[in-house]
C-alpha cells in the first residue's frame, strides 16, 4: 500500500515540474486552477491569504526531489510575498499561514538569515493583531474589531516559531492565551466548532456566532472543523497543555464520524440532504491533522482516518492529466459562492494532499514545527 502513496508523490512533482514553469513565466502565485491555466487569487493580489501555499507545496517537494527548480520558484513566490510587507493595510491574521510556508520553510531547510528575519518580521505583525482582551483579531475592517476565527489556531504556529527561534516567550504566551479563548468559545459540546465569533473588544466576552462560510448559523462547515482539529494538536505539539489535546480529539472523533462512505468530505456537516457540496481542502487538512494526532498520542486509529481521507481523494479526486495545471479536484471555498472557488482545483488543496502524502511516507518537511 505504501508504494501507492510515493507513486502519488512522484506523479505530484512530475506534473508540478510541469505546470509550476508556467507560474514562473507569468510571475504570479497560483490560487486555483482550469482549462490548463493558472488562476491568481480572487482579492487583494499578493496580500490574499492563500499565498504562502505556493511555496510551502514547492519546499516539499524540493524536500522530496532535490530539485532545484522548487527551490528557486518557493524563493520566487517568497519574494513576492515579501513585498506584501509594504502593503500593509491588506494583511490579516493569516501572516501566519503566508510566511510560515515560505520564509519560515526557506529559514527552517536551508538556514537562510534574510528569509528568518523576514519570518519574525510576520510574527511581529501577527503580535500586533493581539488584543490584550484576549484574542488576535481576525480582520481589519472596522465592524470586524472583534472577530476571531477557527482558522487563527493554524497561524499561532508562526508564533510558536517566533519563541523558539529568538528565545522570547511573549509570542508563545499570546499564541496560549488565543489559544485558551477558542478553547472556551469556539468548542461546542458535541465536538464541532464554531467558525467565527465576535468578542467584545473591550472586555472580551462573548457577543454573538456568525454563520461565516458554512451553511448556516450554528452548522459545522467542514473545513473549520479540520482547521480546529490540525491547530489544536499543533497547539498541544508545542505549548503541552492537555486541554489542547483533549480538543484536538474530540473535533477529530467528530469530524471521522462524518467522513463520507467515498472518504470525501461534505462541505459542511449539515448541509441539506440531497445539496452536493464537498470541500475537498477540508479533507486533505483534517488527514495531516489526524496524522499530527497519532504522532502525539500514539493511537493507529488517528493515522488509519488520516490515510482514509487521503484513498479518498486519490481514488476519485486526483487529476494527472493537462486539463488543470494542479490536482485536486472538488475544493470548495465557501458553502454559498463567495467568488473563491466551487468544486475546482484550488492550490492549497493540493499543497494539504501534499503533505498528507509526505507524513504517510516519512518525507514530510514539517513545516509547522
Amino acid at each position: 500500500m505504501r508504494n501507492r502513496y510515493e507513486d502519488a508523490l512522484k506523479r505530484i512533482a512530475e506534473k508540478f515540474r510541469r505546470t509550476a514553469e508556467t507560474a514562473a513565466e507569468e510571475g504570479i502565485i497560483p490560487y486555483q486552477s482550469a482549462e490548463g491555466k493558472w488562476i491568481v487569487s480572487p482579492y487583494d493580489g499578493n496580500s490574499w491569504w492563500t499565498g504562502g501555499f505556493w511555496p510551502g507545496l514547492m519546499w516539499q517537494l524540493w524536500k522530496l526531489t532535490g530539485d532545484g527548480f522548487f527551490l528557486t520558484e518557493a524563493r520566487r513566490a517568497e519574494k513576492l510575498l515579501t513585498d506584501e510587507f509594504r502593503t500593509f493595510r491588506k494583511l490579516n491574521h493569516d501572516v501566519g499561514f503566508m510566511y510560515l510556508l515560505s520564509c519560515g520553510a526557506d529559514a527552517k531547510l536551508t538556514g537562510d538569515e534574510q528569509a528568518e528575519t523576514d519570518l519574525l518580521h510576520a510574527a511581529s505583525l501577527l503580535m500586533g493583531r493581539f488584543n490584550p482582551a484576549g484574542f488576535i483579531r481576525a480582520w481589519n475592517e472596522p465592524e470586524r474589531t472583534g472577530f476571531a476565527i477557527i482558522d487563527c489556531m493554524m497561524n499561532l504556529t508562526l508564533l510558536y516559531r517566533a519563541s523558539r527561534d529568538t528565545g522570547d516567550p511573549r509570542f508563545r504566551q499570546v499564541a496560549g492565551i488565543h489559544a485558551d479563548t477558542t478553547l472556551r468559545e469556539f468548542l461546542r459540546e458535541d465536538g464541532s466548532v464554531s467558525h467565527i465569533i465576535e468578542l467584545d473588544p473591550e472586555t472580551g466576552k462573548r457577543v454573538r456566532e456568525h454563520p461565516g462560510q458554512g451553511w448556516a448559523l450554528g452548522s459545522q462547515w467542514s473545513r473549520g472543523q479540520a482547521w480546529g482539529l490540525y491547530g489544536f494538536a499543533l497547539a498541544f505539539r508545542h505549548l503541552q497543555k492537555p486541554e489542547y489535546l483533549e480538543a484536538a480529539e474530540r473535533i477529530a472523533r467528530n469530524f471521522t464520524a462524518h467522513i463520507r462512505e467515498d472518504g470525501l468530505t461534505d462541505c459542511d456537516f449539515c448541509q441539506p440532504a440531497g445539496e452536493e457540496r464537498i470541500d475537498n481542502i477540508a479533507g486533505a487538512v483534517a488527514a495531516c491533522g489526524l496524522m499530527e494526532l497519532a504522532g502525539l498520542t500514539g493511537e493507529e486509529e488517528w493515522a488509519a482516518q488520516g490515510r482514509r481521507l487521503v484513498d479518498g481523494l486519490l481514488d476519485h479526486c486526483a487529476d494527472w492529466g493537462d486539463s488543470r495545471c494542479g490536482i485536486l479536484t472538488h475544493c470548495t471555498a465557501s458553502y454559498h459562492d463567495d467568488g473563491a472557488g466551487r468544486h475546482t482545483n484550488i492550490l492549497y488543496g493540493d499543497y494539504f494532499l501534499t503533505e498528507a502524502l509526505m507524513r504517510i511516507c516519512g518525507r514530510d518537511a514539517e513545516l509547522w514545527s
